[in-house]
């Protein structure tokens, strides 16, 4: 049986009752911009975060813009983040007018390097965006000490990790708010663009608010000029119905990521991903490491096996930011994990019998190759 990267279709099948009832209740209130389905989702989603305050946007490159803008961040000032992400994250950054300074990463998850992180702190740097890259969290319990001292703000980007923990701890217990993405195919996906900023700061949820609906209060009461970004409200119910069911999933991805994790520990030439003991992974993606990447890649996809590259260029190496001149030397860690890594199937609704599959092709593609 073929097995896919994800499966979007089979995750609608389970829940297609309770969708459609929710797509038809928004359609027939017309209640397609903010609104009280929006409204509705923001409150459980901030209370599934154990954070004061959510404010729904249009999607996740728009939270983390309106989260710096929110934090006063602009022209002039640097902002920290980490060299293995999407351009998402660095993009944000030039959009709110500052420029973004790449942080090697760590060997072991992916996430940012708290060593390189104080190495590349100057003077006119203003924040931090910490990414909890594969749904492993970044180790906030050593960033937001160094940020506290040094002054610096922090975001971070949980486009990959929704319902992730540090210590037991949910992620709106560090920095200054959390950014998401609901892009379909996140572990909290909506049918089209979504993002969330969450906060417990009352002044930046207040100017977060007014900034993604054209700077204002009500309908012409515009205080200053702000975006166009707004949680749409068949989105907002589609979340709402899913969001119920999403620790029920991040339990499946972990016991799928156990298995994988039983059968392919020991293989020569593929090094499995790390979770320190602080951090409750949730597994949006399963990357693994092989120097031969691209033959095993071709191998499962003989084998009718999806793969994927997260991500094949990291960012101080993309033509996008060709103007700092940086070479691989600056940043080995990332540059070693952009020739390496790749991303097995990962999805709640994935059987044992498919991770199984899946197990039993890489182990045979190992003793051939």
């Amino acid at each position: 049986m073929s097995i896919p990267f994800a499966d979007l279709k089979k995750q609608y099948c389970t829940l297609q009752p309770e969708i459609d009832t929710a797509m038809k209740q928004v359609i027939e209130k017309s209640a397609f911009i903010n609104g009280p389905f929006a409204a509705v989702f923001e409150e459980e989603f901030a209370r599934f975060c154990s954070a004061k305050f959510c404010i729904g946007v249009g999607n996740g490159t728009d939270a983390l813009f309106i989260a710096l803008k929110g934090l006063g961040v602009g022209a002039g000032d640097e902002v920290l983040v980490p060299a293995m992400t999407f351009i998402a994250t660095g993009e944000a950054v030039t959009m709110a007018g500052a420029k973004p300074i790449f942080v090697d990463v760590d060997p072991a998850t992916g996430t940012m390097s708290v060593e390189d992180l104080r190495r590349k702190i100057s003077p006119t740097s203003k924040a931090v965006i910490t990414v909890h890259l594969y749904g492993h969290p970044a180790d906030m319990n050593a960033i937001d000490p160094i940020a506290r001292e040094k002054g610096l703000y922090v975001v971070q980007d949980a486009a990959q990790a929704h319902g992730a923990t540090i210590d037991g701890r949910p992620l709106s217990k560090f920095g200054d708010c959390v950014c998401y993405s609901f892009y379909p195919g996140k572990n909290l996906g909506a049918y089209g663009d979504a993002g969330a900023v969450v906060t417990d700061n009352a002044d930046l949820a207040e100017y977060i608010r007014k900034f993604a609906n054209h700077g204002r209060n009500d309908k012409y009461d515009h205080q200053f000029e702000g975006v166009n970004s707004r949680l749409d409200g068949l989105q907002a119910a589609i979340l709402s119905v899913k969001l119920k069911y999403l620790d029920q999933w991040t339990a499946q991805r972990r016991a799928i990521a156990a298995i994988y994790k039983r059968e392919l520990t020991g293989l020569k030439g593929l090094i499995l991903p790390k979770s320190h003991s602080w951090a409750g992974h949730v597994y949006h993606l399963y990357v693994v490491r092989c120097a031969n990447r691209y033959s095993l890649q071709e191998f499962l996809s003989d084998n009718k096996i999806a793969t994927g590259i997260h991500y094949p260029v990291a960012l101080p190496f993309m033509e996008a930011y060709a103007y700092y001149r940086h070479v691989h030397t600056d940043f080995p860690v990332a540059y070693a994990m952009q020739e390496s890594v790749f991303s097995l199937p990962m999805y709640p609704e994935m059987t044992e019998d498919q991770v199984m599959q899946v197990c039993r092709a890489i182990k045979t593609f190992c003793d051939k190759y």
